[in-house]
């Protein structure tokens, strides 16, 4: 059984269908990555699994149980999105922000050795923990948004666009700390507009355009796949 399924899910904003019948699984220990163009329906696709946007056909399944529709019990099922655009709350300083991610939880030692164990990933972080993170760089801003999601301890942590905006050797270290979490236990759903640096990290991948999936295979497969290198790598099929 797949630790997290997405069954043939139709979203529409108004009269436009932004998904149409997606169908995907994620299987524990994996990073499973969605690849596509600009409108293609990724963040749709992770906002209808986090109960954030509404789906009026399909269902989203995990362990083995239906999803409920309010996105604090989502939350509180295991699901923690960390969003596109590094949403921090700017007035409050690092640590506050990190608490927040905790905000479901009751067990304040295991809250405090999560915070450390953050601190450990991300120093800058501890550095800056009574620093307002409105003030923090955008690399900062990303850490800080990806140490608030595992403070609440996810099953499943979905990633909506973690590099944008960042200069490219940050790019870098955002694409090995999500290596590194994955290796800690930590099952993850990537969605990410570098396709490139995301299918290389991927165990499995998927190609969504247009609100449908077009193709889905390992990262290395899709990788390779002459299609896939045209259409978001910038390679040039050979004659």
């Amino acid at each position: 059984m797949a630790l997290l399924e997405i069954k043939d899910i139709y979203v529409a904003y108004g009269g436009i269908q932004a998904l149409q019948g997606v169908s995907i699984h994620v299987d524990k220990g994996e990073i499973v990555t969605i690849i596509g163009a600009n409108g293609a329906g990724k963040s749709s696709l992770l906002n209808a699994i986090s109960a954030m946007v509404p789906y009026h056909r399909g269902e989203v399944v995990y362990q083995g149980q239906r999803l409920p529709d309010k996105p604090h019990q989502v939350v509180g099922q295991g699901i923690i999105q960390v969003p596109e655009g590094r949403q921090v709350f700017a007035n409050l300083n690092v640590e506050e922000n990190l608490h927040i991610g905790a905000f479901l939880r009751r067990d304040k030692a295991g809250i405090e050795e999560d915070l450390e164990h953050v601190y450990t990933r991300f120093p800058r972080l501890k550095e800056r923990r009574q620093q307002f993170a409105g003030s923090l760089s955008g690399g900062e801003q990303q850490m800080l948004v990806i140490g608030r999601g595992l403070m609440a301890r996810p099953g499943v942590l979905l990633l909506d666009e973690p590099s944008l905006g960042l200069a490219p050797m940050l790019v870098a270290e955002i694409f090995s700390i999500v290596r590194d979490i994955n290796a800690e236990g930590t099952t993850l759903l990537l969605v990410e507009q570098n396709a490139k640096k995301a299918l290389a990290v991927a165990d499995r991948a998927y190609v969504l355009e247009t609100g449908k999936i077009l193709r889905e295979g390992s990262g290395l497969e899709l990788l390779q796949d002459p299609s896939v290198q045209e259409a978001y790598l910038g390679t040039k099929r050979r004659e």
